[in-house]
């Protein structure tokens, strides 16, 4: 099975997944972080998970809520889980008429800043350049506007989900 990488909406934090069957497990990459899992269906919607090699297992409950929606439980824990749409951008939050928040895909660091306070931004313009693993990431504008912050400096480490730029 090829690597399947998805984007989600975990508890109002986009986080970046790659999943890939190895022989009978399978490794999962979150936000860089890479995890063997031994996954088996309990019943229908219901996994036991034994992760990294652990004897310790996870029962996992899976419902779904509607179209890209569900509803998780890890031992019991509640978490609400939508699926991150691959046509909007995948690194934006942003209400329909409000400001685009672009928030950090990963931990990483900032390699270079592309805009400025004050700046005009076309759809898609690039803004700035996160490095995470020894890759550069390009993220770019999901809608047209204007910068009206930038929270990071060249060289900053940021952590998921901090928020880098702004765009009114």
């Amino acid at each position: 099975m090829t690597a399947r990488r998805i984007d989600l909406d975990v508890d109002g934090l986009v986080r970046t997944v790659q999943v890939e069957k190895v022989g009978d497990r399978f490794t999962i990459t979150i936000d860089g972080r890479t995890h063997v899992v031994d996954a088996t269906e309990v019943e229908p919607g219901r996994w036991s998970l034994l992760m990294d090699g652990s004897c310790a297992s996870h029962d996992v409950r899976v419902r779904t809520r509607g179209p890209g929606e569900m509803s998780v439980k890890v031992n019991g824990a509640s978490i609400a889980v939508g699926l991150r749409d691959p046509r909007r951008s995948r690194h934006a939050h942003a209400a329909a008429d409000g400001p685009a928040r672009i928030v950090a895909p990963m931990p990483g660091k900032i390699v270079r800043l592309l805009v400025g306070p004050g700046d005009a931004v076309a759809v898609r313009q690039g803004l700035v350049v996160v490095e995470a693993m020894k890759m550069e990431n390009e993220l770019r504008a999901p809608r047209a506007g204007t910068v009206s912050e930038v929270a990071v400096q060249e060289g900053a480490v940021v952590e998921v989900g901090a928020v880098l730029v702004t765009i009114a």
